[in-house]
């Protein structure tokens, strides 16, 4: 018998070792040579060194964005890791680093059913939140529904939902 499971993420999943540990010391959260970044955040990355070149491994799990050349942000898109490459005037690297991307701890609970799984993010009430390898149409129509909203919100009409 199939039934629905509800799976709830700890406080602590999603956090690294080295993250804990950065926060809990005051170090930065590129201590061991990964820069942790939750998903949906960004996250300001300062250098000592100006950059000329920016490269990012994947850019579908994060974002960086060069405020100056000595401040970029990163946004974490979606979980996984990949790298930041940044090289100086010269061509010679300044930063080879590990970008890992993470859940926001605690936040987010999964409900599978018959197979197939849908996230909510709680807080403080639950609402679809996108999720890599949620059902389809439940993350196409909360796609949808972001895309409409942040449409209404840049003054883009009216929403196309008939509600």
């Amino acid at each position: 018998m199939r039934s629905s499971i509800l799976r709830a993420l700890p406080v602590v999943a999603g956090i690294t070792a080295s993250a804990l540990w950065a926060a809990l010391s005051g170090a930065p959260a590129y201590a061991d040579g990964v820069v942790n970044v939750v998903t949906d955040r960004a996250k300001v990355f300062r250098i000592d060194e100006p950059a000329d070149t920016i490269i990012i491994g994947n850019p579908a799990i994060a974002d960086v964005t060069m405020h100056d050349r000595t401040t970029l942000v990163i946004t974490g898109k979606a979980y996984g890791t990949t790298n930041l490459v940044i090289l100086n005037k010269a061509g010679n690297p300044i930063i080879d680093e590990v970008i890992a991307v993470e859940p926001p701890a605690g936040s987010v609970i999964t409900v599978t059913r018959a197979g197939s799984s849908y996230s909510y993010g709680c807080e403080p009430t639950c609402k679809p939140y996108l999720n890599i390898g949620d059902e389809k149409t439940f993350f196409d129509e909360t796609y949808k529904q972001i895309s409409q909203r942040r449409s209404l919100s840049e003054g883009g009409g009216e929403s196309q939902s008939g509600q």
